[in-house]
C-alpha cells in the first residue's frame, strides 16, 4: 500500500506543537510501515535536510517547490497525477480539489471558543480548513477527546469517523540533573533562578496577560520567563510585559522574554524551573504540560479543554479566566515544596501514557 503524507510541516526549523507532531509521527511511522510492507510517499515544499528521517527503501521523498498556494495547486496536481492509495495530512489541510481516499489529524478548534484571539483572515481559514478536513477525509484523528467533542458539536462531524489518538512526546526529552548544564543554558538566555516558566508561542490564546497580572499580584520573589516566539496578535502581551516591568517591585529581574528556545536547550530550561505555568485558554492537546512533566517539573495549567485530560492528576489545575485563582496557584507552588515534589513524581508516571510508537500504531492500523 502506498501512503502519501504531507510532510511540509515537518521541515520547519522552529517547531511548535503541530510541526513537532508531523515530524515525530512520520519518524515513528517509517520503521513501522517498512516492517508491514507499506510504502510512504512524503511530499515536501522544500528540500528536507538529509538526516531529517531514518533511511528506508520503502520511503519516497517527493520535493515539489512552489512559491504560493503549494497545497491547493502544486500538491493537488501531484496527488492527481500519481495518486497514493491513501493521503494523510498530519498537520495541514487536504487539497481543495482532491477527492481520493484521505485521512487528517485535527489538533484543536480553539478558534470557535476564542475567536477574538485570532486575526480575521486566519480565523476564516481555520474555520474553513478544519470543516473541509472533517467532511472530506475518510477518517479523522483527534488529539484529545476534547477535540473530538468540538468536531462533533461545532462542525457536525460524524463521531464514528473520528478516533482519539494521543500524540507522544520527544523520546529524548528528559530531566537534566547536571547543574552546570542547566546553568549554561540559563546564562545563554539571561535567566536567573529561581524562576517560573511559560514555554509556548506568545499569542492571546495562551492567556498571557492574565498570567502576567497574576504573577505581578503574587508577590513571589521569582522571575517569570515567557519563552517562545511571537505569534499573531502578540503586541498587547508585549505591552503588558513592558507595563508590569515598571509596576512589579518584588523582584529586580521581573519578566524575561528569551524568545524561541532551541530544542537542545529545552530540557535544561524546563528542568531548572520551579514550575511550568500554562493556564492556556484552550488547547487541543498541550505539549508543554507533558514536556515539563518529563523533565521532572511541577505544572500549573488550566482546568478546561484538553488540559485536565492530558495532565491527569499530575498538575495543579486552575480556572484560566480567574486571575486570582492563577495568583493563588503561583503562591502555592512557590511556598510548598512538598506539593511540587508530589506533582513531579506523578508527572513522571503520567508521561508514560504518551509515546509516538503507540501513536504510529493507532494511525497506521486505521488508515490501512
Amino acid at each position: 500500500m502506498i501512503i502519501g503524507i504531507d510532510a511540509s510541516r515537518a521541515v520547519t526549523r522552529q517547531r511548535t506543537g503541530t510541526e513537532a507532531y508531523a515530524y515525530f509521527l512520520i519518524r515513528a511511522l517509517i520503521p513501522l510501515a517498512t516492517e508491514r510492507g507499506h510504502r510512504l510517499r512524503l511530499y515536501f515544499n522544500q528540500p528536507p535536510p538529509p538526516d531529517l528521517f531514518p533511511e528506508s527503501d520503502c520511503v519516497e521523498q517527493v520535493v515539489i517547490p512552489f512559491p504560493r498556494l503549494w497545497t491547493h495547486v502544486r500538491l493537488a496536481w501531484e496527488l492527481h497525477r500519481r495518486p497514493p492509495d491513501i493521503f494523510f495530512t498530519p498537520a495541514h489541510v487536504i487539497p481543495f480539489t482532491y477527492r481520493g481516499p484521505s485521512a487528517a489529524t485535527v489538533h484543536d478548534l480553539g478558534y470557535h471558543h476564542f475567536p477574538q484571539a485570532h486575526p480575521r483572515r486566519q480565523l476564516a481559514y481555520l474555520r474553513w480548513s478544519t470543516r473541509h478536513n472533517g467532511r472530506i477525509a475518510r477518517h479523522i484523528f483527534a488529539d484529545s477527546q476534547a477535540t473530538k467533542d468540538d468536531l462533533v458539536q461545532w462542525d457536525g462531524i460524524d463521531p464514528a469517523k473520528i478516533s482519539v489518538v494521543y500524540p507522544g512526546i520527544d523520546p529524548e526529552l528528559g530531566e537534566v540533573s547536571d547543574a552546570d548544564a542547566i546553568t549554561a543554558v540559563l546564562r545563554k538566555y539571561n535567566i536567573t533562578p529561581p524562576y517560573f516558566l511559560f514555554l509556548s508561542t506568545l499569542q492571546p490564546r495562551k492567556n498571557l496577560i492574565r498570567l502576567i497580572r497574576a504573577y505581578a499580584a503574587s508577590g513571589v520573589d521569582y522571575q517569570l520567563v515567557l519563552a517562545g516566539k511571537k505569534g499573531w496578535l502578540a503586541q498587547p502581551i508585549l505591552d503588558e510585559v513592558h507595563h508590569s516591568s515598571f509596576t512589579i517591585h518584588h523582584s529586580p529581574f521581573n519578566i524575561v522574554l528569551p524568545g524561541f528556545i532551541n530544542d537542545a536547550d529545552k530540557a535544561a530550561l524546563l528542568s531548572g524551573a520551579t514550575a511550568l505555568l500554562y493556564p492556556s485558554l484552550y488547547e487541543g492537546f498541550g505539549f508543554p504540560v507533558l514536556e515539563a512533566q518529563a523533565c521532572g517539573t511541577a505544572v500549573l495549567t488550566a482546568a478546561t479543554s484538553s488540559l485536565p485530560e492530558v495532565a491527569g492528576d499530575a498538575a495543579l489545575l486552575v480556572d484560566p479566566l480567574d486571575t486570582k485563582a492563577i495568583t493563588k496557584g503561583i503562591q502555592r507552588l512557590a511556598a510548598d515544596p512538598l506539593l511540587r515534589h508530589e506533582l513531579e513524581l506523578k508527572g513522571f508516571e503520567n508521561v508514560k501514557r504518551f509515546t509516538w510508537e503507540e501513536t504510529a500504531v493507532r494511525v497506521l492500523d486505521t488508515i490501512t
